[in-house]
């Protein structure tokens, strides 16, 4: 069975009210793929949304840094449509060239010595426990 998406034609009551207000927060015309695709289960889609809308909002972290973090993480776990997406966000916010280069030299070398500490079972420093 493959997945389809729900447009806003065919949605429910329940889901229009949350494309609604996706729509309305990030003033746009129209909800992307992942929620159309989410859609399908309308407690997933309300769930996902509520938790992304209060992680994203600016705080101690502003929305380019939280945008780069979700990049990097999205590009660690392989993500291609995350990856697309908070890339365009990303720059959306001001993310320059130079910026991604260096995202992506430190997302990559957090993966290599990370893999590299755990295949070594490397112990944790003292100074560096709390």
């Amino acid at each position: 069975m493959s997945a389809q998406a729900i447009e806003y034609a065919d949605a429910s009551p329940a889901v229009r009210a949350v494309y609604d207000d996706i729509k309305k927060t990030r003033n746009v015309p129209d909800v992307n793929n992942f929620w159309k695709y989410l859609a399908r289960d309308p407690v997933t889609l309300k769930r996902t949304w509520e938790s992304i809308k209060e992680i994203m909002a600016p705080g101690a972290l502003d929305p380019l840094t939280k945008e780069m973090v979700y990049l990097a993480v999205s590009v660690t776990n392989g993500c291609a449509y995350c990856i697309a997406s908070h890339s365009a966000a990303a720059r959306k916010a001001g993310m320059s060239e130079a910026m991604f280069g260096e995202l992506m030299a430190v997302t990559g070398m957090a993966n290599e010595t990370n893999r590299l500490a755990n295949g070594y079972r490397v112990p944790i420093d003292p100074a560096f426990q709390t």
